[in-house]
């Protein structure tokens, strides 16, 4: 995961659901006035290890 991403996952901005999709939360734009950027992401599917095992795990995503 990029750094950013990860940042802003780590702080409720966005996620990924069970379905492996990335979604951001409109708080970026509340709070810092941009993220357009990110919002570009919003709904698309992510891209998954090729090993199972080192694939989100449903249970945790939701």
């Amino acid at each position: 995961m990029r750094r950013d991403i990860h940042s802003l996952f780590d702080g409720g901005y966005v996620t990924v659901t069970p379905e492996n999709r990335f979604e951001v939360s409109r708080r970026i734009k509340e709070q810092f006035d941009n993220g357009r950027h990110f919002y570009e992401l919003h709904g698309r599917s992510i891209s998954l290890p090729t090993d199972a095992d080192a694939r989100p795990d449903p249970a945790f995503l939701q």
